[in-house]
């Protein structure tokens, strides 16, 4: 065999090879974009726990079937949970207490939720014990939660998730807050929601992530435009380095803005309720996030409605 023979036949084989090796580089070098879905206020008890035992057969994936494809293009997604889900403590004796079925962290995780928020009002429904119980329950689920935790570091600290080399972050709070409901440095419970306490807790996570999450239980119910509250601690929120706002209570939906660079979603109304006295709370939408470059790089709507089971389908 003469010596440019071989040459041709190694050239043969080398070249395939490094086209596939240049092809690989380029792709990698590529960066991948990654969607995070934001959705509202989610209730797993009362009127839904009423349906999902009459219509859903006790199956707690009841509630998600209509917009569980819509669900699955998030790469990340996210809600308020705003009733613990438990079998344990008692009723505190609020006006309205919410505690969902064990069975209900079914429904979440059928769904594709991969973390919830935690500060609200009704963390605390069926006592310290019950909202431990979820925290745990949400942890074997692979759930991760925000605005909460076994202890003050917990409840101050990003929860995270990452998405290739992009890490995401959230912080989570509410303006509704009990002393005894506040995480100490030996005891469970939700974060203690001040400007400056806010301000450390996104500073500090700034460092940690690329993009920061800041979730907010606030505003008042029913109300179709945010409070001069609400504004001045999202924006400030921004301002501190917070890449977008998301806003739930309120129970309607309201504005989405532009801000200095970051997003404010100020309510995205109820995800899964039993809220059927009006038009306004049996609607809302999914806050879809687009992230490139490690940054989110626009947003979009994905309106729906709940129908008398209290499931939401996607409306055009």
């Amino acid at each position: 065999m003469t010596r440019e023979y071989r040459k041709k036949i190694t050239l043969c084989f080398a070249l395939p090879i490094l086209f596939t090796f240049l092809m690989a580089q380029i792709i990698n070098t590529e960066e991948k974009s990654h969607t995070i879905l934001f959705t509202g206020d989610i209730m797993l008890d009362r009127g839904v726990r009423q349906m999902v035992e009459e219509y859903g057969k006790n199956d707690y994936t009841f509630p998600f079937l209509n917009i569980k494809e819509v669900l699955k293009e998030g790469d990340i997604v996210f809600g308020n949970l705003e009733s613990v889900i438990s079998d344990k403590g008692h009723d505190v004796g609020g006006l309205y207490s919410f505690r969902a079925d064990p069975q209900a962290m079914e429904g979440l995780s059928y769904a594709g939720f991969d973390i919830v928020s935690l500060a609200n009002n009704h963390a605390f429904d069926y006592t310290r014990e019950a909202f431990e119980d979820t925290m745990q329950r949400l942890r074997k689920s692979g759930i991760l939660y925000t605005g909460a935790g076994f202890d003050k570091k917990e409840a101050h600290s990003p929860a995270t998730i990452s998405l290739d080399d992009t890490r995401v972050g959230f912080l989570g709070y509410t303006e509704f807050l009990f002393p005894y409901a506040v995480a100490t440095e030996e005891r469970s419970g939700i974060t203690d929601f001040t400007v400056e306490n806010m301000r450390k807790d996104i500073e500090k996570a700034k460092k940690e992530v690329d993009v920061l999450v800041v979730t907010f239980h606030y505003g008042d119910e029913y109300e179709k435009k945010p409070n001069t509250r609400q504004k001045e601690v999202s924006r400030k929120a921004i301002d501190y380095g917070a890449d977008i706002v998301i806003g739930h209570h309120p129970h309607v939906t309201q504005p989405v803005e532009n801000y200095n660079g970051g997003y404010i979603a100020y309510s995205l109304g109820n995800f899964i309720f039993d809220q059927y006295f009006s038009e306004e709370t049996m609607r809302g939408f999914i806050l879809k996030a687009k992230i490139e470059n490690k940054e989110i790089t626009g947003i979009e709507k994905i309106r729906y409605r709940l129908n008398e089971h209290y499931q939401p389908k996607v409306v055009e």
